[in-house]
C-alpha cells in the first residue's frame, strides 16, 4: 500500500506545479500539450452550451496555429479544433458577436499580416470573414467596444510604432471605415475603453512602451480624440492597462503593468487628472499583462499580474485600495504575454488563465470561500 501511495504521489509531482493555497493548478489544468508562442486568449461560450470555452492565439512574430478548446462543463478542456486553414502571426484575439446573430465570432490581430474576422455558425464552427484594419501593420493588441454607441461592436487596434486604428462595424461584421487615434509614432501596446470623465462618451486609455508618455484621450462625442490627459512619469514602459474603481470612491482608476519598473495605480478624481498614485507592486519585474476582478469575493477589485521571466502574482485589495496583499501564483517563471480572469468550472468564482509563450498554457482554479455580509 505504501508503494502505491509513493507511486501516485510521484505522478502528481511530475505533472503538477507549485502554487499558492488560494489558487490551484495541476498537470491536467492546461490547454493541450502544446508549447507554442502564445500571446493572447479569448474566453466565452463559443458553442452555446453554457460554459466558457477558450481560443488560444499563437505566433506573435512567427506563423502559428490558433486553436479553440471546448469546456466539458467542469473546467476541463477535452475537445479542441484549429481555427482556420492558415497559420498566422497572431498577437491578439477577441470573442464578440460582430454580425449580431446571437453567437460569438472571433477577431484575430496579426503582426505584419492581415487581421481577420471568423464568423460562427452558432455551434462553434467558423468561416473566415472580412479583414479589418491596415493589412500589414505591427499589431500588438485588439480591443472590442461599441465606441460610436450605435449598437454594434467595433474593434480598436494598437500598432506599435504606427498609427492606432478604430475599425467601425456596419452592424453585419464588416469594418470598412477606419479612424486613427494617438500619434503616428506611438509605441502603443494596449488600450482600454471607458468613460473616464463621466460625460457619457467612451474615452481611450493608452499604454505606450519605449519611454513614451501615456495618455487618456477624451472623446468629444463625435469620435474626435484631440484632448489628451497624461498619466505616469512620462517615460514609462507600460505594457498593459486595466480600468476599475479600485478605491470605491465612484471614479474610474487606471491600473498599469510596467516593464522593469514598479506597477502603479493612478486614481481618478472629479478633476480627471490621475495625479494621485499608488505603487501596489514595488518589484521591477517585466510585467506584460494584468487583469482585475474580485478574486477573494470581498467586494473590492483585486489585480493579477503576468510577468516575463518571473513568477506571476496576485495582489489582493485591502482597505479599499490603501493596502495590498501579494500572493505568488507559482514558482515557475514563464513568459506570460496575457493573463485573464473567468469562471471556468461554473462555481461562480473567478479563475486565472495564463497565456504562456514557449510553455504550456495553464489555468488556476480559485479556492476562496465567498464572504457573505
Amino acid at each position: 500500500m505504501k508503494q502505491v501511495y509513493i507511486f501516485l504521489f510521484s505522478i502528481f509531482a511530475a505533472t503538477g506545479y507549485s502554487q499558492s493555497h488560494e489558487f490551484f493548478t495541476s498537470g491536467r489544468l492546461i490547454f493541450g500539450t502544446y508549447t507554442e508562442r502564445t500571446a493572447s486568449m479569448g474566453i466565452g461560450d463559443i458553442d452555446n452550451d453554457g460554459d466558457m470555452d477558450v481560443l488560444v492565439a499563437n505566433g506573435r512574430h512567427w506563423p502559428g496555429q490558433n486553436r479553440i478548446f471546448f469546456n466539458n462543463g467542469r473546467g476541463v478542456f477535452t475537445v479542441s479544433q484549429v481555427l482556420g486553414d492558415e497559420q498566422e502571426t497572431s498577437y491578439s484575439t477577441e470573442l464578440a458577436d460582430f454580425d449580431n446573430d446571437g453567437d460569438l465570432d472571433i477577431a484575430v490581430g496579426n503582426d505584419m499580416a492581415p487581421n481577420y474576422i471568423f464568423i460562427n455558425n452558432g455551434k462553434g464552427k467558423f468561416t473566415k470573414g472580412a479583414s479589418f484594419g491596415e493589412s500589414y501593420a505591427p499589431t500588438r493588441n485588439i480591443v472590442v467596444a461599441d465606441i460610436d454607441n450605435d449598437g454594434d461592436l467595433d474593434i480598436l487596434i494598437t500598432n506599435r510604432g504606427k498609427e492606432n486604428e478604430i475599425c467601425l462595424n456596419d452592424g453585419k461584421g464588416n469594418f470598412t471605415k477606419t479612424i486613427g487615434f494617438g500619434s503616428q509614432k506611438d509605441s502603443t501596446i494596449d488600450v482600454e475603453v471607458a468613460d473616464m470623465d463621466g460625460d457619457g462618451h467612451n474615452d481611450l486609455v493608452l499604454a505606450n512602451r519605449d519611454d513614451q508618455p501615456n495618455f487618456v484621450y477624451l472623446n468629444d462625442g463625435k469620435l474626435n480624440f484631440s484632448k489628451k490627459i497624461p498619466y505616469g512619469t512620462g517615460k514609462d514602459n507600460t505594457r498593459s492597462v486595466a480600468i476599475a474603481d479600485m478605491d470605491k470612491d465612484g471614479y474610474l482608476d487606471i491600473v498599469t503593468a510596467n516593464i522593469g519598473e514598479p506597477n502603479v495605480i493612478y486614481f481618478g478624481s472629479k478633476k480627471t487628472d490621475f495625479e494621485r498614485r499608488m505603487v501596489f507592486d514595488s518589484s521591477t519585474d517585466r510585467s506584460y499583462s494584468l487583469s482585475v476582478a474580485d478574486l477573494d469575493m470581498d467586494g473590492t477589485m483585486d489585480i493579477v499580474i503576468g510577468n516575463v521571466r518571473a513568477s506571476n502574482t496576485v495582489f489582493l485589495n485591502q482597505e479599499e485600495g490603501s493596502n495590498w496583499k501579494k500572493i505568488v501564483l507559482s514558482d515557475k517563471e514563464f513568459n506570460t504575454y496575457d493573463i485573464m480572469i473567468s469562471d471556468l468550472n461554473g462555481d461562480e468564482k473567478p479563475d486565472i488563465i495564463e497565456s504562456n509563450s514557449d510553455a504550456l498554457n495553464l489555468y488556476y482554479f480559485n479556492k476562496y470561500v465567498p464572504k457573505f455580509p
